[in-house]
């Protein structure tokens, strides 16, 4: 069973930062060693910090989490062995309906997470060549296509 709660603050932040490699480390094999880890050093200090955090347990043990800021969702990653079995989906759905996301960048050679969003009602609204650090990892903007969710 899945269960959606606020994070419960920066004394969990370690179990998100452990979820998140897992999560990376299952589907982002673009990504250069020196990158990801700079990426995971910040994420305890500077990323998580800036959105607001809801985490999904599963069976009682946090399984992902979601990061957002207004309307625009800036994070979603699911422990690698809980992949397929809901807890995206949840999270997302969460966000869209409770927190009025609209928008979230993924990075284009993350194939998985761009037919993920795109079978949640997602449709590409952009594209930069370097993701929001300058790094050389290509996003696509996405919005929700609101008629896809009438």
């Amino acid at each position: 069973m899945i269960r959606l709660r606020p994070c419960a603050g920066s004394a969990e932040y370690p179990e998100l930062v452990r979820i998140w490699r897992s999560a990376v480390d299952a589907t982002h094999h673009f990504l250069a060693d020196a990158d990801r880890d700079e990426i995971e050093g910040a994420l305890a200090g500077a990323y998580f910090p800036q959105v607001t955090l809801t985490v999904a347990e599963f069976d009682g043990r946090p399984a992902g989490f979601a990061g957002t800021a207004g309307a625009d969702l800036a994070m979603l990653f699911v422990d690698a062995p809980h992949r397929g079995r809901g807890v995206g989906g949840a999270l997302l759905e969460h966000a869209i309906t409770e927190q009025g996301v609209r928008t979230v960048d993924v990075n284009e050679q993350n194939e998985q997470a761009v037919a993920f969003y795109a079978g949640k009602g997602f449709v590409v609204a952009g594209r930069s060549e370097r993701d929001g650090e300058g790094r050389p990892y290509p996003l696509l903007h996405l919005a929700l296509d609101a008629g896809a969710r009438s």
